[in-house]
């Protein structure tokens, strides 16, 4: 069940060992070869040598996202862009995206690290897997496309949107697994469902990330498809998909230790929290080369647990995320935030600054609409200049954030206002 190759059998002693000198060798290099740490290093005092392994990392200085902004767009890579064999991207806040790198040992690693998730998915050799995630900059694709091929399995890479062609495929060709966001699985279960075609289907497993979903979620999706569920997680800042994933007995995702070191910090002190307690998920990159980051803010809330899971493994495991300490939201796999919103409303100079975001499940599938306020003057106009108005506004957005939105135009001053930080997003699904 627990592959040597892939050091999940290791003792404690031996894993910290092995971090321990990852961790000294990452410091080095980042020092050497990325000048933004190297003067961020230098503020806090800082050298190389005065990292010896983790008992040290708690002087290390954070990155944020913003860190990657202001480098935007090689600034933190610390391996030539001649090393750099691809490139993935995050949708940006205001039309700037992060960006990372990945040298060849990078993708040799991602693809470990994938392939350990879908093996505890029972996915192998002799597995057909179907990966519906969106393929291009986004990580989903590829990252389990590759994990998949590492494992030795057949790989159809569907993408996503076409979820007739999908299903059609899933049956034909004897799909026994499937990578895609749960919100979309659940969809797909219910398409196939009402067409009473469940029964005829190989499919035995689901990997589903890039998302959050409930347990109740899970338990629906098994229940429908009568398979197995799965939750892997990864943020493209630190590999993508791969970084952690659950078992089979679903008490918290396991997290490949020797490849990512997690802490859990007070997102008001900043300082770490006792195990079990909740707080903000980082993570130091062990063995990156192409953009490796030290101790990185995901913003991600949860808590992080040891000892031995009821599976055998004895890597540290986090909880189900229980939400965010910034204000960004996660729909189908796309990051938004509220300031995405705001510079593309901004721009077309037709709308006042007041607006709020509302997400909610439809038929299984999140759905974003966002309330607008303009002039008074629009709503005594013909209904097609309104009409008019809000495709612009949804063409604008879509444009912004990568993802079609609902606009909803509303009169002058029915957006309530606020005397401190304006309430710009309402989360309607229910995820805990």
């Amino acid at each position: 069940m627990i592959w040597n190759e892939t050091k999940e059998c290791m003792s404690r002693d031996e894993m910290t060992s092995l971090q321990n000198a990852r961790l000294s060798k990452v410091v080095s290099r980042v020092y050497h070869n990325v000048e933004y740490y190297r003067k961020k290093m230098q503020a806090y005092g800082l050298e190389p040598g005065d990292i010896c392994g983790i008992e040290d990392i708690h002087k290390l200085p954070y990155t944020t996202k913003d860190d990657l902004r202001d480098t935007y767009p090689y600034g933190l890579f610390a391996s030539p862009m001649s090393e750099i064999v691809r490139i993935h991207a995050s949708s940006g806040t205001t039309g700037k995206s992060t960006v990372v790198g990945y040298t060849r040992r990078d993708i040799e690693i991602w693809s470990e690290c994938v392939a350990r998730a879908l093996s505890m998915a029972g996915v192998g050799k002799g597995s057909t897997i179907q990966v519906a995630y969106g393929y291009g900059l986004f990580t989903g694709g590829l990252g389990a496309h590759y994990g998949a091929e590492h494992l030795g399995a057949t790989v159809i890479p569907m993408s996503s949107g076409n979820t007739k062609k999908l299903t059609t495929m899933m049956e034909d060709l004897e799909v026994t697994a499937i990578a895609c966001t749960p919100s979309y699985l659940l969809h797909i279960a219910e398409s196939l469902e009402a067409e009473g075609r469940i029964p005829k289907l190989k499919l035995k497993a689901a990997i589903c990330g890039a998302e959050p979903w409930t347990e109740a979620m899970r338990l629906s999706i098994e229940e429908k498809l009568g398979i197995n569920a799965f939750d892997i997680y990864g943020l493209s800042e630190v590999l993508g998909p791969g970084v952690a994933c659950d078992c089979i007995h679903h008490n918290g995702l396991h997290v490949y230790e020797d490849y990512f070191f997690p802490e859990v910090i007070s997102a008001d002190t900043l300082q770490p929290v006792d195990i079990g307690e909740s707080g903000e998920l980082v993570f130091t990159t062990l063995a990156k080369e192409g953009i490796p980051l030290i101790r990185y803010r995901t913003k991600d809330l949860t808590s992080l647990r040891h000892g031995s899971c009821a599976c055998g493994r004895s890597l540290a495991r986090i909880s189900r995320f229980t939400g965010r300490s910034d204000d960004m939201l996660i729909i189908r796999g796309v990051n938004v935030f509220p300031s995405q919103i705001e510079a593309a409303l901004l721009e077309m100079g037709e709308t006042s600054p007041h607006y709020i975001m509302e997400v909610d499940r439809v038929d299984n599938l999140d759905i974003l609409e966002v309330k607008v306020e303009v002039e008074e003057s629009y709503f005594s106009d013909e209904i097609r200049v309104l009409e008019a108005l809000t495709k612009r506004i949804e063409k604008t957005i879509r444009e912004a954030i990568g993802l079609a939105v609902k606009v909803k135009l509303v009169e002058p001053f029915s957006i309530e206002r606020s005397m401190g930080k304006a309430v710009r997003v309402i989360d309607k699904r229910k995820l805990v």
